[in-house]
């Protein structure tokens, strides 16, 4: 009996050793996933590592703050990128200023945001597969379409109030610009009987409505230019259809335009890429037939090329889906990744109030110092744009445009293009927009940098034209 009782203890001895070492080995197994695995189940990055770790050793590189390392910039020494310098600026870090360089307000360059994605680095930030969305179409529906990206301009219109979009149809273009011209396309007579359609535009203009409606020379449209100078002659009984683009913000001087033709054989399409409450008050949201928005004023990614367009008509939408298609099969789908996720920054941003704050912090206070400076001269001008009530923002907000519309009011300046340039200061030619060269657009959504050298070469030349004006009154 003692024998079969001491081998019984020796067997629950053992059992016990044994429960114990299996729940050792489970608490070790555990700590090692919880440290290795995480406790949320997604793991420890792995092939994702690396790519992760470029993209934040490049973001570190130091540029001065007045420039920024790619990855995809130039490599020399076969080690990192090298800092791409802002305008004006040189050097291996960009810290040397140019003091003779040209105040760059030519282009329209959104870098005015740049430093509102690096404040949401992390929620803007997106890292894709090698295998990412390989086919020409989504899987889900064949269609080269995100469905997910189109719910949330949905959404985004209707937070902001800018555009009516239910019951309308959204599609995707390379930017505005491919958008603006397949409307063209959609809206111009089908049959071979039918005149050509006749492509109108309101002085100033952005000259790419003139420019890619001449270049591409189709059959069925022709640019003819103004769209009052139409409307003050006489054309008889003339059945052509008539097709007006209307920016509203216009670019260059802000003014929320209205078309200007009517009638059943005119139609319009309305280019909104600026309606958004850091260029502009909404004061309502717009509801026309066709209306263009690009996610390059949106957030400032001018280099995506992602635009979209909302349309009434079936048959409209449908003609522009098959240009599209077979333009470019549609849009980049890893551009559309991108819009989506540079979206969905912008809609979890207190609904959109963080960037557009931002943005219209930005725009207004450079409004107001260049409304500023101008105010004592009476060598140059700006074009006028009222207080208005915004919808988004709930109140009465100061004018933000993204471009200074500038006139030289002395005689004898005729061109002031090259006033400015005398001055250092790089503008672009109002016969650009089809308007006199007594005008000039400068940009105002480029870098900190550009606006601050633009204000400084500005100020010298009003304050060089208060001195004229003083030394005129001592010789009287």
């Amino acid at each position: 009996m003692e024998g079969k009782k001491e081998t019984s203890s020796k067997c629950v001895v053992l059992l016990m050793l044994i429960i114990c070492i299996c729940s050792i080995l489970v608490n070790i197994l555990f700590a090692v996933r919880v440290y290795v695995v995480g406790v949320d189940g997604l793991g420890e990055l792995s092939w994702s590592r690396k790519a992760a770790e470029q993209a934040e050793a490049v973001a570190a590189i130091s540029c001065s703050g007045h420039g920024r390392a790619y990855l995809d910039g130039i490599i020399l020494d076969g080690e990192k990128p090298i800092c791409e310098c802002n305008p004006c600026y040189g050097g291996l870090d960009c810290s040397h200023f140019l003091p003779n360089c040209s105040a760059d307000a030519e282009s329209g360059d959104p870098y005015f945001l740049e430093p509102f994605w690096m404040q949401n680095a992390e929620s803007s930030a997106i890292l894709v597969s090698g295998w990412h969305r390989m086919g020409y179409s989504f899987l889900y529906d064949q269609s080269y379409i995100s469905k997910v990206l189109e719910n949330h301009i949905r959404k985004l219109h209707g937070i902001v109030g800018n555009a009516i979009t239910s019951g309308r149809y959204i599609i995707f273009g390379a930017g505005s610009a491919q958008l603006l011209n397949a409307a063209v396309h959609a809206l111009s007579p089908t049959n071979a009987s039918s005149p050509p359609a006749k492509v109108f535009v309101s002085i100033p203009f952005y000259s790419l409505y003139e420019s890619q409606t001449e270049f591409f020379d189709s059959k069925n449209y022709n640019f003819e230019g103004d769209t009052r100078l139409w409307k003050n002659e006489s054309h008889g009984n003339d059945t052509s259809l008539l097709i007006e683009f209307v920016t509203s913000p216009n670019n260059p001087d802000g003014k929320l335009n209205k078309a200007v033709l009517n009638g059943t054989n005119a139609r319009a399409i309305y280019d909104r890429v600026y309606y958004w409450p850091h260029y502009t008050a909404v004061p309502a949201p717009a509801d026309e037939d066709i209306m263009v928005f690009s996610i390059s004023k949106l957030t400032g990614h001018a280099g995506s090329r992602f635009g979209w367009a909302v349309i009434k008509d079936e048959g409209v939408f449908e003609r522009m889906t098959t240009y599209l298609a077979t333009n470019t099969m549609g849009v980049s789908r890893d551009t559309q990744l991108r819009a989506l996720k540079l979206i969905n920054t912008v809609l979890k941003g207190r609904k959109g109030r963080d960037i557009f704050e931002f943005g219209y912090q930005k725009m207004s206070d450079r409004w107001e110092k260049l409304s500023q400076t101008l105010s004592v001269s009476t060598r140059f001008s700006l074009q006028k744009i009222e207080d208005q009530y915004c919808r988004f923002f709930d109140k009465v907000i100061k004018p933000s445009p993204a471009y200074a519309w500038v006139k030289c009011e002395r005689e004898e300046d005729k061109d002031c293009y090259e006033v400015l340039k005398a001055a250092n200061i790089t503008g672009r030619e109002g016969s650009v927009y089809g308007a006199e060269n007594r005008y000039v657009r400068l940009a105002l959504i480029r870098s900190q940098d550009d606006f601050d050298l633009l204000l400084k070469r500005l100020n010298n030349l009003v304050s060089k034209e208060e001195e004229e004006e003083e030394e005129k009154i001592k010789t009287m």
